[in-house]
């Protein structure tokens, strides 16, 4: 693996447990899934594929922060107008 591409996904994996923390179904939940879906990829060494790897890791980066912010504005909105 290409060392630009290392560095890549080493940020990837950080960034991923750093939003893990506040996963709905706890961290060490989270942790463990984040682990094996990297692990069952480690012998990957095709360039392309490793990108492709990258881009749905960065995809659920996504999905993670919107889940957090639809919890934080679901929390206000009950706050302010409670339940009708």
């Amino acid at each position: 693996m290409a060392k630009s591409l290392r560095g890549e996904v080493l940020n990837l994996y950080k960034n991923l447990l750093y939003l893990g923390r506040e996963y709905p179904k706890g961290a060490d939940y989270f942790r463990s899934r984040l682990k094996a879906a990297f692990l069952k990829n480690k012998d990957v060494k095709d360039p392309e594929k490793i990108k492709q790897l990258i881009a749905r890791g960065e995809f659920v980066i996504k999905e993670l922060e919107a889940l957090y912010f639809l919890r934080k504005y679901r929390a206000l909105k009950q706050r302010y107008y409670g339940d009708d």
